[in-house]
Parts: structure tokens; sequence; C-alpha cells
């Protein structure tokens, strides 16, 4: 209020101030355009919701210096508050009255000692401030404190926590490298076990094999001396004529045949052919060189370079499994990659007629497992400790000098190191492209 009412050393409250303009303002409202003071007229025109908050100044100025006016209010008040306006003109307050409605009342019905009252609300209304403001110091108080504790004890739950995962870790690790280690032994007394055994069915076989060997050498050397009686013989017949001797060299080629395949039958030789590959060892669960092929150069990712190397006679088709499943179909479980690609190479060994050898990583497995290989397909495991990288390494090296390897892999070091060795890397690009085809 812009100066201090009739009897009061200080201005209203804020609170008790904005009461008698709320209150002035509804009266306003409901007065005649005529009775309205005139510096309130424009105010009275605004909506009963602005005109207390846009009239404050104005409307509390007209209460200090119109007594009509503020009369005119007191009396809606008094309609309101009778018991509340009666106490205060006998000088007595009610001892549930509220402060701020007690000083408005004062203020605008003015009983004898009016400014007493105003002033015993601002005491009242000061005091419940301050208690307020104690009250709401000690709860700011009591949250700081409340988020420090729980800040502690949400630190201690997480290093209890992270303690209890560390231990876990720490468990399934020592269950882990335990059952590695049970594992290791297993398969190191069964392999003792079979190599026991194997020994000595070796020294059975190479003492029945010594004793054949003597007996057959015995044959191989009186056909022999029958051969060369032979042989003088066709030599002294030279002189009858040139059919004699083709007759008589014919029955020595006969009898060196029939001397080899008898040897072969006593010493229980195999009468298929092996292959090199056959003797690289791994895990299992099977001409012209590349570097002329065709005439014409193809670049690695050529379409119709894989065509070509297949038409090779004698080619070995080496192929780095899982490099090409995971390029291909990598969303698939290995047991599923295996089984399509082999799948696909099966057909391509019955077209192409080629040696083919797919070679898988060892290390991606939990165990041994079971693979049914599609005829004409080697398949191999590289071993514990190995990759299948030096697996095919060691394919490519027991081959013959000159002998046709290509090698399907997109693995840059791969390549280069079988290419150094004289065979031709394939991008896995192309076998995919083609497996597709078939």
């Amino acid at each position: 209020m812009s100066s201090a009412g009739e009897g009061l050393s200080r201005p209203l409250p804020e609170q008790v101030r904005l009461q008698v303009v709320e209150l002035a303002a509804q009266v306003l409202g409901s007065m005649s355009a005529a009775t309205v003071p005139g510096p309130l007229r424009g105010i009275a025109k605004f909506d009963p919701r602005k005109r207390a908050r846009l009239g404050s100044a104005p409307i509390a100025a007209q209460l200090e210096n119109d007594k009509e006016f503020r009369e005119l209010v007191a009396e809606t008040l008094q309609e309101a508050w009778p018991e509340l306006v009666a106490a205060l003109a006998e000088g007595t307050v009610p001892p549930a009255a509220e402060p701020v409605m007690v000083a408005a009342a004062a203020y605008l019905t003015r009983p004898p000692g009016w400014p007493d009252l105003v002033e015993l609300a601002r005491a009242d209304l000061e005091q419940a401030a301050a208690a307020g403001s104690q009250r709401e110091q000690a709860e700011v108080r009591l949250r700081e404190q409340l988020a420090a504790h729980r800040a502690t004890a949400k630190e201690e739950i997480e290093r209890v926590r992270e303690q209890l995962r560390s231990a876990r870790s720490e468990n399934a690790e020592l269950r882990r490298k335990l059952h590695d280690a049970r594992e290791r032994v297993r398969a190191a007394e069964a392999r003792a076990a079979e190599l026991q055994a194997e020994t000595a069915e070796a020294t059975s076989r190479a003492a029945g094999a010594s004793g054949a060997a003597e007996t057959e050498l015995r044959r191989l050397k009186e056909r022999l001396a029958e051969a060369e009686s032979h042989l003088e013989e066709g030599r002294r017949a030279a002189r009858e004529g040139r059919s004699v001797e083709d007759t008589r060299i014919r029955v020595l080629m006969d009898a060196l045949q029939d001397a080899a395949a008898g040897l072969r039958k006593e010493l229980a030789l195999p009468t298929s052919i092996t292959r090199p590959a056959d003797y690289v060892t791994g895990v299992k669960p099977g001409e012209p060189g590349v570097g002329a092929v065709p005439a014409r150069a193809l670049a690695n990712d050529d379409p119709q370079l894989l065509d070509q190397l297949l038409a090779i006679p004698n080619l070995h088709l080496i192929i780095d499994g899982y490099n090409v499943t995971k390029t291909g179909y990598p969303s698939l479980t290995l047991a599923d990659q295996r089984s399509r690609i082999l799948t696909g190479l099966g057909g391509l060994a019955v077209q192409a007629r080629v040696e083919v050898t797919c070679v898988f990583d060892g290390a991606e497995l939990n165990g041994p497992v079971h693979v049914s290989a599609p005829r004409g397909v080697r398949v191999m495991f590289s071993a514990p400790g190995e990759i299948a990288d030096d697996l095919i390494r060691r394919l490519v090296r027991a081959e013959p000098s000159g002998r046709a390897i290509a090698v399907v892999s997109s693995d840059r070091e791969v390549a280069e190191s079988v290419r150094r060795m004289g065979a031709r890397p394939v991008p896995s690009t192309l076998l995919l492209r083609r497996l597709g085809r078939t």
C-alpha cells in the first residue's frame, strides 16, 4: 500500500492487503455504475478474476482515502462474518479466527483499538512465517540427510553387488578350469590307452609282415633267376627274328607283374591309391599347375575363375569351411552352417569330379562332433591348439610339386601364404555363387 493507514505505524501486511482488496473487488462488481467511485470505474469493467489482480493499487488507495467506499466494503464483510465483526466491536478476538481475517475486518470496520488488532495479527503472521521458515529449513536439512544416507546406502549396495559379481565370476572361472583339466586328463588317459593298443597291433603286424616279406623275397629271387634265364634265352633267340624277342619280353613282363601282384597280396598292401591329403593329421569326424589357368589372366573375383579351375584334371579343392559359411549365412548355427556347405560340396564333387577337402576350425567346437561327409568330400577339423589356417597350409604343403591346388578362403594371410606355396587362392564369394547354381 502506498501509505500507512490512519493510526498504523506501518503498512498493512501483504496478506491482509490482498484480502481487503479481494473483498473490495467483489463489492465493486456488485455496485451500480453511478455509485462506483470515479478512479475505479475503469477497473469495475474488468473481468471478476482480473479485477483484484490488475486493480490492486487503485483499489487499496481508494479504501484508504474513501471512507464511504471502505464502509460499503465493511458492510459486505459484516454480512459474511457477523460473529467476527461483533467480537471485534466488543474488543475481543475469537480464538479460532484467522489472523488475516481479523486484521482485514479491523481495518475495514475500524473498531476501537483496531491498529492494535492489526499489529497483533501482523505479529501472529510473522511468527507463523518464522515457524514455517524454520520448518522448511528443518525439512531441507532432513531431506539432505536422507539423500546423503540414500547415496551412501546405494554406494554400499553397489559395492556389495560388485563383490558378489566378482566372486561369481571367479567361481565360474575356477569351475571352467577344473572342468577343462578333467577333460584333458580323460583325453590323455584315452589317448594313452589308444597308443598302447596301436603299439601292440603295429608290433604284431610288423612281425607278420617281416615273415611274409622274407618269403616273398625268396620267391622273387627265384622268379628273377627264371626271368634272367628267359632273358638269356631271348638274347640267344634274337637272331631268330623280332617276333620271338617280343614274345619273350611279354613273358618277362607278365612274370614281373605276377611277382608284383603276389608281393602286394603277401604284404597286405592297399589296392586303392591314397592321396597326400590323407596323410595330413587333423581331427576327422578325406597334372597341370594352377598357375597356368587359363591362358588369359582372370581376376580373383571373376565368376569364371572357379569354373575353369574345376575343369583342371586331378585338381585338389581345399575349402576354409567357416570362412565360407560366415560369409554366406552367418546367422545360422555352426552345425547348420556345416550341414549346408557340406551338402553343396557333395553336389559339386559329383559334378566336377575333383578331390574336395573341407577344413573347419576345431577351436569353434565345445567337443567332438559327428559329421556325415558326402561322398567324395573329405572333412577335417583342426586339432586343439591349431587353427584351420595352419591345417590348410599343411594340406597344401603335403601335395607334390606341380599338382593343381585351389584354396577357397577370403582370409588375406591364407591367400598370400598358399599362393607362395604354388596354390591358387579363390575368394569365398565365388564358391558361394557356384554352390547357388548347383
